[in-house]
């Protein structure tokens, strides 16, 4: 089923996941003992993130440098195919610009169709080393509403190449939002236009990027409304754990977290964990009571956290599985 279908099938807020594949070498076991923690809470689709390639140097015995370029978390094909099979959960494996080529997008596109996966979510991708991509022959999107043209053309039977009686495709295309506006956008009426202009070249739903501060997904979605969104728009959370997070999360994910988090944490370190997992119970509890389709959970490998606040909310016996 589509993941549109599920919001609009549904009488209960709905809890989604999303996981990162293991890295190169590592096995899927402790993929596969997470999702079995969640399964019991009735997921109706798992979000499976993808990987640019990364580029390193080694200094060899005669002076010279070799680059290296690899990625270290392959897999998201494999991993969605796994997760639809063994669990019979609809996954939705990220495509994203950076480090991919247009044609290994198509490729990729078919390969998912072919297993029967008909959800993806559009997003660019962190941005890499610039040379790391431009190595390769061929063409790439540049942005995330370029990603979403070429899936929908796909949907339109529209390939790279001219293909008569082509078969059209059938994809779901999520794509992100950023309620603290995108790090590189001037402002938040921007970037909401920019948002605007991907749900109408084709994107089926949100999901937002994660935040701290309901004030902020409500003023997100408010200005998306007014600007004509009418899609849902999913708020995407995580469960701060450590109080390394206050330094991580918003270095690398450009978002604020509230002071009275913050000093809450920085006053009992030893409790960053119980901290966190309470005021997300408070930030979802809220979020569902005025209106949110559901929660995403970005789990990545641990879910015990999500799990330990799920445990807490006001949910229907048919929205968690019981």
């Amino acid at each position: 089923m589509k993941v549109i279908e599920h919001y609009d099938r549904s009488d209960e807020p709905l809890i989604s996941f999303e996981i990162i594949p293991p890295k190169r070498g590592g096995s899927v076991k402790k993929v596969f003992d997470s999702l079995d923690q969640v399964m019991k809470y009735n997921p109706p689709f798992i979000d499976v993130t993808y990987h640019a390639a990364e580029s390193h140097y080694e200094e060899l015995s005669d002076g010279t440098i070799k680059r290296h370029i690899k990625r270290k978390r392959p897999g998201t094909i494999g991993l969605c195919a796994a997760i639809k099979h063994k669990y019979g959960v609809d996954p939705v494996p990220h495509l994203i610009c950076e480090g991919f080529t247009k044609e290994e997008t198509e490729d990729a596109l078919i390969e998912l169709n072919y297993l029967g996966i008909d959800n993806v979510l559009a997003i660019r991708g962190d941005k890499a080393d610039d040379s790391v991509p431009r190595i390769k022959n061929g063409t790439f999107n540049q942005f995330a509403v370029d990603l979403v043209d070429q899936i929908k053309d796909m949907n339109s039977g529209q390939y790279l190449e001219n293909i008569t009686n082509a078969h059209q495709t059938d994809f779901c295309v999520g794509v992100a939002g950023y309620p603290e506006k995108h790090f590189e956008a001037p402002n938040l009426d921007f970037d909401i236009q920019m948002l605007k202009n991907k749900v109408d070249r084709g994107g089926d739903y949100i999901v937002t990027q994660m935040f701290f501060d309901n004030e902020a997904y409500f003023r997100f979605v408010d200005k998306c409304r007014d600007a004509g969104i009418e899609c849902p728009i999913v708020p995407g959370l995580k469960v701060l754990t450590r109080d390394a997070h206050l330094n991580f999360l918003p270095k690398y994910f450009h978002l604020n977290i509230p002071e009275e988090l913050s000093h809450e944490v920085q006053a009992n370190p030893t409790q960053a964990r119980s901290i966190g997992i309470e005021w997300s119970a408070q930030q979802c509890t809220e979020l569902l009571e005025k209106g949110a389709p559901g929660i995403h959970f970005y789990i990545m490998g641990d879910p015990t956290p999500a799990l330990d606040v799920i445990e807490q909310l006001p949910l229907g016996h048919e929205a968690i599985g019981k």
